[in-house]
Parts: C-alpha cells; sequence; structure tokens
C-alpha cells in the first residue's frame, strides 16, 4: 500500500512541474465554461435599430419608445428616406430598421396602419429571431394604443430579409468556415513545420548555410500560402456551385481581403513557433488559443453584440473577426470596398505587428 501511495504522489509531482499538463487540467474547464457560458447564446440582444417614421404621432412614438425600452433593441438612428437605410445596412452601421406608413395613428382604427421591418439575413436564424421579437412588441404596443371598447386588427407588419430572401444558412456559416479553414492550416500548420525543423535538429544546419534566417522561414510560409490560396479558390467554387452561395461583390477584392488574412495567419504561426519547442507544444497552442476563439468569438456562429463587453473586447484582437465581416459585407451584402476599409487596416495593422515581434523574437533565439 505504501508503494501505491508512493508512485500517487510521484504521479501529482509530475502533473504539478508541467505547466502545459497543468493548464490543461485546469485551465481549460475555466475557459470553456465561461466561453460557452456567456459567448454560446441565442438570445436577441443590443440590435441596432434605425427608424423611418414619416407620421411622427403618438402611437408610432410609443412603439418607438417601446422597441427602445426593451432589451433585445436599441434605436440608434431617425431616417429620413428609404436610401438612407440601405446606406446604413452596407455600412454594417444597423441591424434592422422598421418603416411605418403615413397617417399611421389615423389609419390604425381601420386597419390599414402599415409597418415594415427589414433585417440583415446574412445570419438568417438571428434574422428571423430579431423580426419575431420586433412583430409582438409592434403588435402588442398598437392594440394597447387603441380606445377602450374600439377593436381594429392586429398590426402584423411586413418582414422584408436583405440580402439572404431564401434563409439559407450557407450564407452565414461560408465566410466563418473561410476564416477557420484558413486560419487553422496557415498558423498551424506553419509553427509545426519550423518547430518540427528545431526538433529534429535539422533547423541548426539550415541556419549554418549561406542562406540568410529570414529566407529560411519565408522559404517554409511560401508553400502553405500557396496551399491556402488553393484552398480559397476550392471554398469559393464549392461557395457558388453547390451551395449556391454567390458572390455579390467584387471578386477581387474578395481574394485581396484573404489573401491578406491568409498573411497574417502566417505571421501568427511563425509567432507561435516562436514561443514552442516542441510539435505537441505547438499544436496545443494553435488549436486550443487560435481554434476556439475564432469557433466562438469572431462572430462565426454566434453574434458578437450579444456577447458580454468583455468578450466583445477580446473579440477586436482576433484576426478572424475582422475576415468575416469584410467576406460578408463583400461577398453576401455586394458593398463596395469603401465599406471594407476598416477591416483591411485592422488587419494590415496586425500583420506588420505580428511579422515584427515574430521576426524579432525568432532573431533573438538565434542568438
Amino acid at each position: 500500500m505504501k508503494q501505491f501511495i508512493a508512485f500517487v504522489r510521484k504521479e501529482f509531482f509530475h502533473i504539478f512541474r508541467d505547466r502545459r499538463t497543468m493548464l490543461i487540467l485546469l485551465g481549460m474547464p475555466i475557459m470553456q465554461i465561461i466561453l460557452f457560458g456567456f459567448a454560446i447564446t441565442t438570445e436577441v440582444k443590443n440590435v441596432r435599430v434605425a427608424v423611418l417614421d414619416p407620421s411622427n404621432d403618438v402611437v408610432t412614438r410609443r412603439i418607438i419608445d417601446r422597441v427602445d425600452a426593451s432589451e433585445y433593441f436599441t434605436v440608434i438612428r431617425r431616417l429620413h428616406s428609404p436610401e438612407e437605410a440601405d446606406r446604413f445596412f452596407r455600412s454594417g452601421d444597423i441591424d434592422m430598421a422598421i418603416v411605418f406608413s403615413e397617417c399611421f395613428s389615423d389609419n390604425l382604427y381601420t386597419g390599414e396602419a402599415g409597418v415594415q421591418i427589414i433585417s440583415d439575413a446574412t445570419d438568417p436564424n438571428m434574422a428571423t429571431m430579431q423580426a419575431g421579437y420586433a412583430t409582438n412588441i409592434i403588435s402588442m404596443t398598437g392594440q394597447e394604443m387603441l380606445p377602450p371598447g374600439v377593436r381594429a386588427s392586429a398590426i402584423v407588419p411586413q418582414v422584408k430579409l436583405l440580402y439572404n430572401p431564401q434563409m439559407k444558412s450557407a450564407y452565414n456559416f461560408v465566410p466563418g468556415v473561410m476564416g477557420l479553414i484558413l486560419m487553422l492550416i496557415c498558423a498551424m500548420m506553419t509553427s509545426i513545420s519550423i518547430v518540427r525543423e528545431k526538433e529534429t535538429g535539422t533547423m541548426e544546419v539550415l541556419l549554418v548555410s549561406p542562406v540568410k534566417p529570414l529566407f529560411i522561414i519565408l522559404a517554409k510560409a511560401v508553400p502553405y500560402f500557396v496551399l491556402s490560396f488553393v484552398n480559397l479558390i476550392t471554398i469559393l467554387l464549392l461557395s457558388v456551385y453547390v451551395l449556391h452561395v454567390p458572390v455579390a461583390g467584387s471578386l477581387f477584392w474578395l481574394i485581396v481581403v484573404s489573401l491578406l488574412f491568409i498573411f497574417v495567419s502566417l505571421a501568427l504561426g511563425l509567432l507561435v513557433s516562436t514561443v514552442t519547442r516542441t510539435q505537441v507544444a505547438a499544436m496545443l497552442v494553435s488549436g486550443l488559443m487560435l481554434m476556439m476563439p475564432t469557433m466562438l468569438l469572431s462572430g462565426m456562429i454566434f453574434p458578437i453584440e450579444s456577447m458580454p463587453v468583455i468578450l466583445r473586447g477580446i473579440s477586436t484582437v482576433i484576426p478572424a473577426r475582422w475576415y468575416i465581416q469584410a467576406v460578408r459585407k463583400l461577398m453576401i451584402e455586394g458593398v463596395d470596398i469603401s465599406l471594407v476599409l476598416t477591416e483591411i487596416s485592422i488587419m494590415t495593422v496586425m500583420a506588420v505587428f505580428l511579422i515584427t515581434v515574430s521576426f524579432k523574437k525568432f532573431k533573438n533565439r538565434l542568438e
């Protein structure tokens, strides 16, 4: 029995001395319960709403106040024309628009009062829930505004779904899958390939050759850049011809943005290779630190607007978030490249920062 207890104590000592094992055993459950508890949610929250109210009467004002007071919606803009609503949708400033008919309160008693709900359906499930919640609030408020004893048919808003009228789920997951696949292939495989050279001892052989270290690293990254480009073309072909998801915007700029994201992912993989010593460690860091946040915090599956403020802040440093937003705008919404400059600028800054830090750390390790 003493020998058994001695072996148990020995195993505990091994576990406690290995930080990676401790991180997996104790850190991963905490991280997963926080991420799955807060990030994975189908609740409608913080929906940005714009209102076009040519009537501007007591009934429409009451409905707008009720929508704004709900926990689901926030009225952020008052519109003056339908064209203005289209512009704000394309720029990504609003998620939903409510359009009232003229003489709304007068037509309320005759049952002819009209309301249109326009929703961004790039995420079809969320668009349906948003429209349903807004419909309930509008219908209930309209009935409350009727005088006692007066009966009229309930207000039934007309729902218009932008960018995805067929409600295809592929419109939502194709941009996310593109971001996830490119991130994993570039970051994980690049980091593993460089660490493999260190682990087998061949990196030292390469470094004593006449070739500069910079060109050695670039030579390791180029094949994964080319393979990622091939994967990008394959995904686009499958999306268009198999899943029937059209490229509504510029194909040229979509490829340019994707190549920029591939470069960011390669730089991230290079950074991982400088902080890890074994292939297992590189795979763990790439898989846990890149794949999980990309899936949960990039907006790939769950809307960023529904997350707590802290997780929304963390999502801003995840490259896939900005890439997925850019792809949705270019591929699904068909917007002009000028409306994607924010995402492009952020990814460019990330690329410069990551490649600078990676080469600096790699040079320090060589010295």
